[in-house]
């Protein structure tokens, strides 16, 4: 008779079996610590790269707001180098980021912006140079498009032989923005908006001759609006300029509306804010007298409209003698006249159109801006060339790394 001997084999079975599950417990306790460990080790990193993030977008905002504290100081006249903008432990909001930074330098040699972001145990920094920028650096400078009816030319004068050449551009990417027509000659640059294709943005480009380069801007060119001097905007309005009268002295009018032929004569320095239009009706005019201190300054809240044989003659014909500032919502500038202009236009969000031949000395900053006949347009280099109490001026990051 057999006999089953199972007894025997269970317990040989148990003998095998648990070393195995110890084996297998001793793994999963391992892979498991080393798991957490990873998993500990990527929070980490994660955290660490995460305030290294915040801590550089903490320093970038440290500049960008030093740069505005520097603009703001900058509208005060005089220009001083006393108490220049700081700021410490600026914390950002909805960040766990804060940013300290220092504004160093002088008017002779300049100035440096040296800001630290820090966020947890990260820091970061980052320093740049200012330059001073002019508002007339373009010969013509719009948001949208530029129209130069066949046979317009665009040169300049009063530069310098190691100048940089002088720039046509717009911001504006969009096909045509540059509509220059048969005939067009453009002795300096052309610049488009970010990212347009020079050869899609300026229309008729093989009718047209451009001495210098056509290229798309590194980025948007700021266009700020200038605020009217506290002295000015807070003045008691003087009525409506209706009649032929001289000023020698600087003021605020509703608005000015010269009738058929008559004349408004500038005799001094003078700086009018205008929040409404100014009219020039038939051969009507604005006289800036040839004398060494006449100047005019147009502080513009509403439309110019220059009717058949009304302009602007600008006797000392010096562009920087006669401005013309388009406030915020200043809407047209429009020329119908033949005659030769000495001044410098900015007026960003103004439609400027020449509809006949005005020749223009000086510079163009607007919306947009059309030259409806033939008429040659020279840029003042010498605009370029600003100082601190100049109007318009503002700082522009020159040079930018990070430490």
């Amino acid at each position: 008779m057999n006999t089953i001997r199972i007894g025997t084999k269970i317990s040989r079975c148990s003998g095998v079996t648990l070393p195995l599950i110890m084996i297998a417990l001793v793994l999963l306790i391992t892979m498991g610590a080393g798991l957490t460990q990873l998993d500990m080790q990527s929070r980490l990193a994660a955290i660490r790269s995460g305030d290294e993030i915040s801590a550089r977008v903490a320093a970038d905002a440290g500049l960008v707001v030093a740069l505005s504290e520097m603009n703001k100081k900058l509208r005060v006249k005089p220009w001083n180098d006393d108490e220049l903008p700081q700021a410490v432990d600026e914390a950002i909001p909805d960040s766990d980021g804060a940013f300290t930074y220092t504004v160093t330098g002088s008017k002779g040699g300049g100035y440096r912006i040296k800001s630290v972001g820090t966020s947890g145990r990260a820091e970061r920094q980052v320093v740049a140079t200012l330059k001073l920028e002019a508002p007339f650096e373009f010969a013509v400078f719009t948001k949208e498009g530029i129209g130069l009816k066949n046979g317009t030319k665009v040169d300049w004068y009063n530069n310098d032989a190691d100048d940089e050449p002088f720039t046509v551009g717009t911001n504006s990417i969009a096909s045509g923005s540059i509509d220059a027509k048969l005939g067009v000659v453009i002795n300096g640059d052309v610049a488009v908006g970010v990212g347009g294709d020079p050869d899609v943005v300026i229309n008729s480009k093989k009718l047209a001759t451009i001495t210098g380069r056509s290229y798309a801007l590194g980025q948007p060119k700021l266009m700020p609006h200038v605020l009217v001097p506290d002295m000015l905007a807070l003045a008691s309005s003087q009525g409506t300029i209706s009649n032929p009268a001289t000023i020698s002295a600087s003021a605020k009018y509703d608005k000015i509306r010269i009738g058929n032929s008559g004349s408004l004569t500038i005799g001094g320095p003078v700086a009018l804010y205008i929040p409404g239009d100014i009219i020039l009706d038939n051969s009507a005019s604005i006289e800036i007298l040839d004398k060494e201190d006449a100047s005019l300054t147009l502080y513009l809240g509403g439309s110019l409209i220059c009717k058949n044989g009304g302009f602007i003659n600008n006797r000392t014909q010096d562009p920087k003698r006669l401005k013309i500032i388009g406030l915020e919502g200043c809407p047209e500038i429009d020329l119908r006249t033949d005659s030769t202009l000495y001044g410098a236009i900015y007026a960003p969000d103004a439609d400027i159109r020449s509809h006949n031949a005005v020749k223009l000395y000086g510079s163009i900053v607007a919306n947009s801006f059309i030259q409806d006949v033939a008429a040659n347009l020279n840029y003042d280099a010498s605009l370029r060339d600003v100082g601190y109490n100049d109007l318009g001026v503002r700082f522009e990051v020159d040079r930018w790394y990070e430490e």
